[in-house]
């Protein structure tokens, strides 16, 4: 069986032409790790592969959701997982391509054991002193309020809040989870492309003109009202602006460039922090670094 292979990056850093020229190397087949890109309406706008470049090989999980579904980082997980056992079982490579960084995370390590906030607790925690708050969290672990700044409000709450919603140390299960990842490190594939800061700003500036003239605006247009993850698309609030009157095309092309400039600045610190990543530079006007690829990843495939 064929581990997956994870293929991430900054917005515009050409991730689907490299992974192209991986799946023809490696027998691979393309999994979407976007998550706009599981979404139909707005192909043209999140930069989804087009036609041709699918009829290339295989892609999976592209356009399969409509903008009235939900979809979170665990919801992509249990769709994700099936398909990828299915193209292993078929003995050719499933390559992951995306620059989310959180529906990623959840893909290649699973979700963490730590419990998600309760509002109830949380809000009988609020009414509390932080001294009464600070005492009760350091009886319980001490060994995580010892590294934790207990003038901290919110540090305190959380760990205090971790430790009754588990009925565990707040410190035991971090630790735990940690080491655990440390494991699934050492077993996973990946990449993630690294492009000049330069080179990709005027890279997300080409590509929002090319969108902007090439459909994107009609597919915002089209929608009725955009609905849960679907609305936080860069470019759509932007375009709304735009058809709506409150902002000419030039202003919409600048306010979606600055932020998709911001996100991919995000995007890179996220993957930074994945150190099982192996970074492949990618120098302005060269061809996709197959070769680099490759070997970064040699002894994990």
């Amino acid at each position: 069986m064929k581990h997956p292979l994870f293929l991430c990056g900054p917005t515009a850093s050409g991730k689907s032409s490299l992974a192209l020229a991986i799946a023809e190397a490696l027998d691979g087949e393309i999994v979407n790790g976007d998550a706009f890109q599981l979404y139909d309406a707005i192909p043209t706008l999140t930069a989804a592969p087009s036609a041709e470049e699918m009829a290339t090989c295989p892609h999976h999980l592209y356009g399969v959701l409509s903008p009235t579904q939900p979809c979170d980082a665990m919801r992509y997980r249990e769709m994700a997982l099936p398909v990828i056992a299915e193209i292993q079982s078929r003995g050719r490579l499933p390559i992951v391509v995306g620059g989310s960084g959180l529906y990623l995370k959840f893909l290649s390590h699973g979700p963490s054991p730590v419990p998600s906030g309760d509002p109830e607790l949380r809000a009988n925690l609020d009414t509390r002193t932080l001294d009464d708050l600070v005492d009760e969290f350091t009886r319980l672990d001490p060994v995580e309020a010892a590294r934790t700044d207990l003038a901290n409000r919110r540090f305190v709450t959380r760990a205090l809040e971790i430790c009754l919603l588990s009925g565990q140390p707040c410190s035991s299960l971090r630790d735990k989870w940690k080491t655990r990842q440390a494991e699934i490190d050492s077993e996973l594939a990946g990449i993630f492309i690294q492009r000049q800061r330069g080179d990709l700003r005027e890279r997300i500036g080409i590509r929002t003109r090319q969108m902007l003239t090439s459909g994107a605006i009609e597919e915002v247009a089209a929608l009725d009202a955009p609905e849960h993850g679907l609305a936080k698309a860069i470019g759509v609030a932007q375009i709304r602006s735009h058809v709506e009157g409150a902002i000419d095309l030039q202003t919409c092309e600048d306010d979606i460039t600055t932020a998709t400039r911001q996100y991919a600045k995000r995007q890179e610190t996220w993957f930074r922090r994945e150190t099982w990543l192996k970074q492949v530079d990618w120098a302005p006007e060269a061809p996709p670094p197959l070769d680099a690829a490759l070997k970064a990843v040699s002894n994990r495939l």
